[in-house]
């Protein structure tokens, strides 16, 4: 069984997880595998536990079993005297463990390791890959395009690359072009696992993309001083971000756009030329509306709070402005305030 360890070990060290998160649950298989082979309509749940040695590879079953003055059940019970021989002291009615493994039981235990060995890589993966997350997206990862084909196009991404990282059709911008030793920064929104691979899902359209750009590139965001508040996105488009700054020192729109719009330019250029829209956010219904309708100039906004509906006055010359290609612009003010926006010329 060295070559079990050893193989155990060499796995391990390829993807970064702990050799105790194999045996341990290679362990609890071996229970159940024992059960299985062993106990086949005798006993549903025989008290048993199975022990891997770190050391040298040997795997062992022990019975728990009861003292007693007669025995009924050799599976469940030791007489007082052979209990005794094996620890001196005991008494009735003491639990003791009595190594049971069987013969031919390393045939069964290769077996049973072959499958939870790598059912149990695969979960211990995506627990280094959540990193502790309850849900399902991990973030911004930058990675290097390495095929592309009709539906995905395949991506190495060295931080995780145990797993396999693709970036589906429907989950990339109309028009973006993909050339293999490219490196590119993606949004993973999803990690899904199976018996046979880890696999994270990238996306070039997310909204979030553009929320970790910004994050990774204001240090005025990365502090808590500027705060996202919303943000709607067309991937390879458009992007309308709303923020909000805490310190009445700190213009949010300066510290999103940067000394000489470095930094939005940045985000622009990953985005491959996305324009890119930085709201005022404000608590005043109006005051936001006609803010997200940039760069239109506006006339008036006035607001119905029930039916959470704006009607919005702009310069008949700015009217087509307002409303956007295809009804793009108002859509996205829409999106990122919430309310339904109706737009008329002077």
């Amino acid at each position: 069984m060295n070559e079990l360890l050893s193989a155990i070990a060499d796995l391990c060290n390829e993807r970064g997880i702990d050799e105790d998160v194999i045996i341990n649950a290679l362990e609890v298989a071996l229970v159940a595998a024992y059960k299985k082979n062993y106990y086949k309509g005798k006993n549903d749940n025989p008290n048993v536990n199975v022990f891997v040695d770190r050391e040298t590879g040997a795997i062992k079953v022990y019975a728990k079993k009861v003292v007693v003055e007669e025995v009924f059940d050799p599976r469940e019970e030791i007489s007082l005297e052979d209990a005794r021989a094996i620890r001196p002291g005991l008494d009735l009615d003491d639990v003791v463990n009595i190594e049971v493994t069987p013969k031919d039981f390393g045939r069964v235990s290769a077996m049973t390791a072959k499958q939870v060995v790598t059912q149990k890589i695969r979960e211990a993966e995506r627990g280094i890959i959540y990193g502790g997350r309850s849900d399902r997206s991990i973030g911004l990862v930058s990675g290097k395009i390495i095929l592309v084909d009709a539906d995905k196009v395949y991506v190495d991404v060295e931080q995780y690359n145990q797993a396999e990282a693709y970036l589906p059709k429907k989950e990339q911008p109309e028009g973006e072009v993909y050339t293999p030793g490219e490196t590119m920064r993606f949004y993973v929104s999803d990690v899904r696992t199976d018996n046979k691979s880890t696999q994270l899902i990238l996306s070039r359209t997310h909204p979030d993309l553009v929320k970790k750009l910004f994050e990774k590139e204001v240090p005025e965001i990365e502090n808590g001083v500027v705060v996202i508040k919303g943000i709607a996105r067309e991937g390879g488009s458009r992007t309308k971000i709303a923020v909000y700054s805490n310190d009445p020192d700190v213009d949010a729109q300066g510290a999103c756009i940067g000394p000489r719009g470095m930094r939005v330019q940045n985000i622009n250029d990953e985005l491959k030329n996305e324009k890119i829209d930085i709201i005022k956010w404000s608590e005043d219904p109006a005051e936001y509306i006609s803010a997200a309708l940039s760069p239109s100039k506006i006339i008036s906004c006035t607001v119905n709070e029930e039916e959470k509906s704006a009607k919005v006055i702009v310069p008949e010359y700015q009217l087509s402005l307002a409303i956007g290609k295809s009804g793009q612009n108002v859509r996205l003010a829409a999106k990122l305030t919430g309310w339904k926006i109706d737009i008329s010329a002077e």
